[in-house]
C-alpha cells in the first residue's frame, strides 16, 4: 500500500473519491457496467473501508441487517445479519481484493479541491499527499465519502470537564489502549452509538450509565435471521442472497411506510416490545419518546442486548442534563452526582458535504446550498459530478448502489449520445427542501449545507427503494440533463 500511496494518476475518465463500502461498490459497477472507462479511487486514510475502519470503539456494529447493507452483487456468509464492524472491514476488503479493485485504490491522498474547466471539459483535482500537493485530472467525479466528518466529532463543552480526574473519551476517536474493565462509566448520549456501547462494555464488574436528555426510539431486532439461513440452507448461494434480500428490503419500506401512516400503532408496538422486557416504570422514564418512530433514525438492539443488561442490573438509564463535571464524574441539573472514572461523549456526528470538496468551476466555487440533487445522485449546476449518499431510514447501501448504478448509466447515455459533459438542470420553480427529513440533532446542525431536494421526481429523494429503483434507473436523461457545450462552442446539444 506504501508503494501505492504516492502513485497519483494523471487522468482518468471518472475519479472515485473515498474507499469505504460505497466507494468500492462504486468500483465495481463502474468496471462491470462501463468497462470502456478508466477510473481510479483516492482514499485519504491508509486503510480502505472508510466507517468501518474508522469506528474501533466496543461492539460497534451494523444498524442494518447485513443482506440489505452488504451488496447485491456479493452474498453475505456470516452467521450474524447485524454484523460487527470487524465483520464488516473484511466482507469490504474482500470484496475489492477479489474484483481487483483494490490496485486502483491510491491510499493517503486527500482531495482538497476540484475545479471544472468550461473549455477543456475537464476537473482539474488538488490532493496533499503527506502535506505535498499534487494535481490530476477527471472528466468526471464521483464523491463516496459519506456524509459526515471523519476529522471530529460532534463534542458540545460540558462546564468543569477540566476538573473531571478520569478519563474523557469520544467514540469516533477511541484509545486502543483504553483499559474500562472494572471501571464505572458514563455514555453520554442515547443514539445508535451510546446504545450499541451499553451492552458491549457493560458487566458485572463494569457497571455503565447510559445518560440520555430525551428517550430515543429503541427496537429489539433478531442478530441472526432465521429466513436467510433456511434459504443459504435450500438454495444456491446467489439466489438465497437475493431472495433474503428481497424479503428484508420489503420488511424494511413496510414497516417504515407503517411508522408513517399510523404513528401511534407503531408507538404502540415499539413500546409494548420494551414493556415486555423492562416493565412499565422504566418504560414510561426512559423509554417513551416525544417524537414519533422514524421521525428520528431507529436504534437497533440486537438479542435485547441493552435492555438485557439493564435487566441484569449491570446499566442503567438516567433521563436528566448535565449541570456540570465534577472531579469524580457528572453533576446533574436534578444534584444527583452520576460517580465515574471513564465518561464517553458519545454526542453525534458533524457532517460534511462531498466529504469536504468544494467544488468551483472556472476558479467560481460553487455554493451547493442553492443546488438541488437530481435522481439522488448527481447536483445542479455542476458538470460531471455525482456523489454518492444511502439512505437515512433504510439501509445505506440500498440507495447507495442504485446511486452507482445511475452514473454508470448516465456515463454509458453520454458515451451513445457522443456527450463530454451533462449537467442537471433544475426548474427554477421548484420548492427547496431539505436533503434530509430526519429531525435528529446532527442532521438539523448541517442539513443547510448540503444541496436541497424538490417536492417532485426526479428531484424528490424518497425513502422508498422500489419506488426509487424505478426512477431512478429510468433511461430517459435528454430532458433533465443538459450538454455542456465548451467556450465558444454555440452548438449546444
Amino acid at each position: 500500500m506504501s508503494e501505492r500511496a504516492s502513485t497519483l494518476p494523471v487522468h482518468v475518465d471518472v475519479l472515485v473519491i473515498g474507499a469505504g463500502l460505497s466507494g468500492i461498490g462504486a468500483a465495481y459497477r463502474l468496471q462491470t457496467e462501463c468497462p470502456d472507462r478508466t477510473y481510479a479511487i483516492l482514499e485519504a486514510r491508509d486503510e480502505l473501508g472508510g466507517t468501518w475502519d474508522l469506528f474501533r470503539y466496543p461492539g460497534v456494529r451494523s444498524d442494518s441487517d447485513m443482506y440489505t447493507l452488504g451488496y447485491p452483487f456479493k452474498p453475505w456468509r456470516e452467521a450474524q445479519s447485524i454484523a460487527s464492524g470487524e465483520a464488516i472491514l473484511a466482507y469490504i476488503r474482500e470484496t475489492a481484493v477479489e474484483n481487483g479493485i483494490e490496485e486502483k485504490i491510491t491510499f493517503g491522498t486527500r482531495v482538497t479541491a476540484a475545479d471544472w474547466s468550461t473549455e477543456d471539459q475537464v476537473w482539474t483535482v488538488t490532493v496533499d499527499q503527506a502535506g505535498e500537493t499534487r494535481t490530476m485530472l477527471a472528466s468526471f467525479i464521483y464523491a463516496c465519502a459519506g456524509y459526515y466528518d471523519y476529522d471530529k466529532g460532534h463534542a458540545p463543552p460540558f462546564p468543569g470537564v477540566d476538573t473531571f480526574d478520569g478519563t474523557v473519551v469520544h467514540p469516533q476517536f477511541w484509545p486502543d489502549d483504553l483499559a474500562y474493565e472494572g471501571k464505572r462509566v458514563v455514555v453520554i448520549g442515547s443514539g445508535a452509538t451510546a446504545v450499541t456501547l451499553v451492552p458491549a462494555m457493560a458487566s458485572a464488574t463494569t457497571p455503565v450509565t447510559m445518560l440520555q436528555r430525551s428517550a430515543t426510539w429503541i427496537s429489539a431486532v433478531p442478530s441472526k435471521d432465521t429466513k436467510a439461513d433456511w434459504l443459504r440452507e435450500h438454495l444456491p448461494e446467489k439466489a438465497a442472497h437475493r431472495f433474503a434480500r428481497a424479503k428484508n428490503v420489503a420488511f424494511s419500506i413496510a414497516f417504515h411506510q407503517y411508522c408513517e401512516r399510523f404513528p401511534d400503532r407503531a408507538r404502540k408496538l415499539l413500546l409494548a416490545q420494551t414493556h415486555r422486557i423492562l416493565g412499565p416504570d422504566a418504560v414510561e422514564e426512559h423509554f417513551t419518546p416525544t417524537y414519533r418512530p422514524w421521525e428520528q433514525r431507529l436504534c437497533a438492539a440486537p438479542g435485547a442486548d441493552i435492555f438485557k443488561a439493564i435487566k441484569a442490573g449491570h446499566a442503567e438509564v438516567v433521563t436528566d442534563t448535565i449541570d456540570t463535571i465534577v472531579p469524580n464524574g457528572i453533576r446533574l441539573t436534578s444534584g444527583r452526582v452520576l460517580e465515574a472514572d471513564i465518561v464517553i461523549s458519545a454526542t453525534g456526528l458533524e457532517l460534511k458535504t462531498f466529504g469536504g470538496l468544494e467544488p468551483s468551476i472556472n476558479g467560481v466555487k460553487v455554493n451547493v446550498a442553492d443546488e438541488f440533487v437530481w435522481k439522488g445522485a448527481m447536483v445542479s449546476g455542476i458538470p460531471n459530478f455525482a456523489f454518492c449518499i444511502g439512505y437515512t431510514r433504510l439501509s445505506w447501501t440500498l440507495r447507495a448502489d442504485l446511486s452507482s448504478r445511475l452514473v454508470c448509466k448516465v456515463l454509458n447515455w453520454m458515451t451513445a449520445k457522443g456527450i463530454d459533459a451533462v449537467t442537471p438542470q433544475a426548474d427554477k420553480t421548484l420548492e427547496p427542501l431539505p436533503l434530509f427529513g430526519l429531525t435528529s440533532g446532527y442532521i438539523q446542525r448541517s442539513v443547510g449545507a448540503f444541496p436541497k431536494q424538490g417536492p417532485r421526481a426526479p428531484w424528490q429523494m424518497q425513502q422508498n427503494y422500489l419506488l426509487d429503483a424505478i426512477a431512478t434507473l429510468r433511461n430517459d436523461f435528454s430532458h433533465t440533463l443538459r450538454a455542456e457545450p465548451r467556450t465558444g462552442d454555440s452548438n449546444a446539444a
